[in-house]
This record gives C-alpha cells, structure tokens and sequence, in this order.
C-alpha cells in the first residue's frame, strides 16, 4: 500500500489527463492506485473531510479518485441475492463473511446497502437503508428506515438519522464540503440536509426541515440570518420568512432556541422540540 503522498501524487495527475482515460485505456499503476484509495476509504483510514483546527478540510485529491474510479471501470454484475445490480461500484458486504461482520460491529438490517468505499463505524445500526461512496459513518450512529446518506456526506458519532432522512452527496465542485452532520445530532424524519451545508454538533432537527446552501437560517434569539452552516446546539424548526413586500411568506428554518451539551443530557429530543414550539 502506498502512502497517501504518493497516492495524491498519482490522483492528481491523472484526474489532469482524465479525458484520455476509460475502461481501456486505463495504465495499471493508476487502476491500483485508485483500488487503494477506496480501500482506504472503505477502512476509514482516509476521509473526503475531516476536522482540523476547529474547521473542515476537504481532501479533494480523493474526491478525484472516486470520480476517476467512475470513469475507468465498466459496470459489472452485482448478484444482490435476492435480485441483481449492475454497476460499478460493489457492495460494501457483499462478500463478508460471518466472522468478519461481527469484527466489524456494524447491525446490518436487511436490506440496507452500503457501496464500497464508504466508512460504517462499529456500534452503528444499519436499517433499511442506503449508504453512498466516499461517506463516513461515525460509531454509535444510527441509520434509520429509508434514510440515505449522499457521496462523500460525513456522519459524526452518536448520530440519529430519522426515518426517511436524506443527507444530500456532493462530489463537484471539487473543493466544496461535503454535506456534514457533527456529533451528538438528531435529524428528524424526512428532512433533508443538502448541498454541502454543516449541522453543528449537539443540534437538533426537527422533522421536515430542509436545508441547501441557499436556505435562510433564522436565529429568533438575535434576529441574524445564516446560510450554509447551523451553529453546534441549536434546535432548529421549518417555519417562513416574509417576502420582500410583505405579501407572502418564504420558507426558512428557524433555530428557535441553542442548548449545550448539559441541557441535553437531562432533556429528551421530545422535549426539546416541543418546548420550542409553546414559546
């Protein structure tokens, strides 16, 4: 295996010179390189984003891999027991066995389907869902029914993604941040956090919210707007936004209130969210 160094050295290069590249034509160093880049990936030994300072950086070398990966391999029979895909990219756990399942301590609930090179932490519940390449699943996490983790989305620890939860993928452009949901957070069913944006930690969602980039995010307690990113701790509504003229109302999200980690510790989400909703 390759020090990510010199991997980075030889995605870079050929992600330059991707237009004369195909399942073809394709020189063996870069297909084993880009084999060990989504191994590395699936491991979670590397990551598209990860924290550094206080901020997230984008790894956008390894964005570049898997978007290489796509185009020099052909689809290929993906024997799925109980139907058949026909793709590039291959199961997760299509070829684990018992042994290696229970080392990993992932609870895989059928028929949730995680593509390779996607992380899944031990401690992490699987249901019925759908996991893509290049996400990272933090441990004690749980996926709920229908939910869908989009490319490259990175899921923090103890993190409950609600029933039908979409976290939105984002391979291009290349320097943006994947869609980031932080530690300790709670997305409520059926909402969608898209585009790139970043949910703090600490935060709670309630049920259908949606959020991209060009969402307004009204925080009641100072008035401010935000786009792009819900600060650590806030507890977070849908609610509307006058027009410019007054005449109709706009979506938005509203934080209706921030806690800390103290406050819930002792609260329910339950609690939280209905006490938003009295005041």
């Amino acid at each position: 295996m390759r020090e990510p160094a010199q991997l980075r050295t030889l995605i870079d290069a050929a992600y330059e010179r991707r237009a004369a590249l195909s399942p073809r034509h394709t020189p063996a160093e870069l297909d084993e390189a880009l084999e060990e880049c989504l191994t590395l990936l699936d491991r979670g030994e590397l990551r598209v984003a990860e924290p550094r300072a206080g901020s997230w950086v984008v790894n956008e070398w390894l964005k570049k891999a898997v978007l290489l990966s796509f185009r020099v391999r052909e689809n290929r029979l993906v024997d799925g027991g109980f139907t058949r895909f026909y793709d590039k990219v291959p199961l997760k756990y299509a070829a684990a066995s018992e042994e290696e399942l229970r080392a990993g301590g992932v609870r895989i609930v059928p028929h949730a389907l995680v593509r390779r090179g996607a992380y899944v932490a031990p401690d992490v519940v699987l249901m019925p869902s759908y996991v893509n390449i290049g996400a990272w699943i933090g441990p004690g996490t749980m996926v709920d029914t229908w939910a869908t983790v989009g490319s490259c989305a990175q899921i923090g620890r103890n993190v409950h993604l609600s029933g039908g939860v979409g976290i939105g993928g984002v391979l291009e452009p290349l320097q943006a941040t994947p869609t980031i949901i932080e530690d300790d957070c709670f997305i409520g069913a059926r909402s969608e956090i898209v585009e790139g944006v970043v949910v703090g930690a600490g935060s709670v969602i309630s049920m259908g919210v949606f959020i991209g980039q060009s969402t307004r995010i009204y925080d009641r307690a100072t008035g401010t707007i935000l786009q792009g990113r819900v600060p650590g701790g806030s507890v977070v509504v849908p609610g509307t936004l006058p027009s410019g003229d007054g005449r109709y109302g706009l979506y938005c999200a509203v934080i209706v209130k921030h806690v800390d980690a103290q406050t819930r510790a002792k609260t329910s989400i339950n609690e939280l969210l209905r006490s938003a909703d009295s005041t």
